[in-house]
């Protein structure tokens, strides 16, 4: 079997549960960062990671699923300011599964991750906004071990599904 590790990553959060994965993962395989990933091909299973931004997929990331062959076995993980198990970061991975229509997802993970604090600070001025900021907030200290160790176990539970 192989596998490939691929992400998206702007302030670590997301590269830091891509390499807990990686480690997981006891099959030939590849850690990549999504910017340098020249080609898909020949990989059994691929984990996808990416940051949720505005509560979506980043616009960077869709080249990258529109270019998947057809039922190619697919895991996505995120990292996200917001609660784990919330409705922005599902909506974010629902989306990201709409994007890969074309492959077999096998399964999907979320965990917190710091978010800048410009970033929170700017959104804290917007009524809008200043809720998820509010929220925003108590994910300084993510991806913690304990979400690490998470996304080792989902990793490992993707390869259950692949070598039953």
């Amino acid at each position: 079997m192989k596998a490939l590790v691929t992400y998206y990553s702007q302030t670590g959060n997301t590269e830091k549960l891509a390499r807990a994965i990686y480690k997981a993962i006891h099959v030939e395989k590849k850690l990549l960062p999504i910017e340098e990933l020249k080609s898909v091909e020949g990989y059994d299973i691929i984990f996808v990671g990416f940051p949720v931004q505005a509560h979506s997929v980043p616009a960077k990331l869709l080249p990258f699923f529109k270019s998947l062959p057809d039922g190619q076995k697919i895991a996505l993980f995120c990292t996200h300011g917001s609660l784990r198990g919330g409705h922005l970061p599902k909506q974010a991975l629902e989306h990201a599964i709409g994007l890969s229509s074309r492959a077999k997802v096998l399964g999907t993970f979320g965990v917190r991750g710091q978010v800048n604090p410009k970033v929170i600070d700017r959104l804290m001025n917007m009524v809008e906004h200043r809720a998820w900021a509010e929220e925003a907030q108590g994910a300084c200290d993510h991806p913690n071990d304990a979400d690490l160790a998470d996304g080792k176990e989902f990793a490992r539970g993707i390869l259950a599904k692949i070598c039953r």
